[in-house]
């Protein structure tokens, strides 16, 4: 029992003595815990303080000798901080020119802000294969008749809104109308911003009569020349970036219309069997208080099948 209490004397002993003196050198004698913790209450140096212990240590009755003789705690080593840079250059190097903003970008705007604002926007989307199309497309070049993939689109999205006609409606003073007329307005990226001019009855007309409007359209728009009957109205929006390598995007309704569609780029993937082919996203934004979830599907799926059966 007595070398236990020995033992642990000894371990108490070696606690005590590892504690040093602030800012000792090397050959400093170790602090008693009394002394330690008056050392570190009263903020002191001990090494600025006299020792009188044997062989230089420094004690307890060192410390309140010290203290009742005025004694004050070192000063602290204040570091000079670095001046604070500002996130924010200065104004006198910043370089900014003020853009003077079109009416039609002021109209554009406003249309936006009214349409993402008041109108409740759900959105669907489709992948179609478009292997058929480009098939298509191809033969009729061969034979002299030049069209786009836009304008298939178009055609085939036409004959979709006669099968769905909920989607081919507007929406007024809080009622909501199908358009007796199929008319599609097809966005168009001119110099002063975006135009939607209209191709007026695209179901009726052939896939030819179709690409020669939008041509003749397109031309009016980059030119500035449309009549406000050729870009007001119309029933639904095309809005295409695929020419542009974008995949897949969501579009903004153009009210009072209650949908537009928009067209992404072809990609690889594979098809149903298997094997490589093409298809394009197909992303239809509509106004939820018209327009159903599944008759936006059901409009989709219309599109798909007219596209992918050429």
């Amino acid at each position: 029992m007595a070398a236990h209490r020995i033992a642990a004397c000894v371990r108490l002993f070696s606690r005590t003595t590892s504690v040093l003196a602030e800012g000792a050198g090397p050959g400093a004698l170790p602090l008693s815990p009394a002394v330690r913790r008056l050392v570190d209450e009263h903020h002191l140096n001990a090494k600025s303080i006299p020792a009188t212990g044997p062989k230089g240590r420094l004690l307890k009755g060192d410390i309140l000798a010290f203290l009742d003789a005025g004694g004050k705690a070192a000063a602290p080593v204040v570091t000079k901080a670095a001046p604070a840079v500002s996130a924010t250059p200065s104004k006198s190097k910043q370089k900014f020119e003020d853009q003077t903003i079109t009416n039609i970008r002021r109209v554009i705007a406003q249309r936006l802000t009214e349409s993402k604002g008041t109108i409740p926007h759900a959105y669907a989307s489709v992948a179609v294969n478009m292997a058929g199309a480009l098939k298509f497309r191809q033969t009729l070049a061969k034979e002299g008749s030049k069209i786009s993939v836009n304008d298939i689109v178009i055609k085939a999205a036409a004959s979709a809104l006669r099968e769905v006609p909920v989607v081919n409606s507007t929406w007024r003073d809080g009622v909501a109308s199908v358009s007796p007329s199929v008319d599609i307005s097809v966005a168009v990226a001119t110099p002063t911003g975006l135009i939607t001019p209209i191709v007026t009855r695209a179901d009726s007309r052939t896939i030819e009569d179709v690409n020669a409007t939008v041509q003749v359209l397109a031309d009016k728009a980059k030119s500035g020349t449309l009549k406000p009957a050729e870009f007001q109205g119309g029933s639904f929006t095309i809005s295409n970036l695929g020419m542009f390598g974008i995949h897949s995007f969501q579009a903004v309704i153009n009210p009072p219309q209650t949908a537009i569609l928009a067209v992404g780029a072809g990609r690889v993937a594979l098809g149903a069997d298997e094997k490589p082919t093409t298809v394009a996203s197909f992303d239809l934004c509509y106004d939820a208080r018209v327009i159903s979830p599944d008759k936006a599907a059901e409009w989709l799926a219309s599109l798909r099948k007219r596209i992918e059966a050429l």
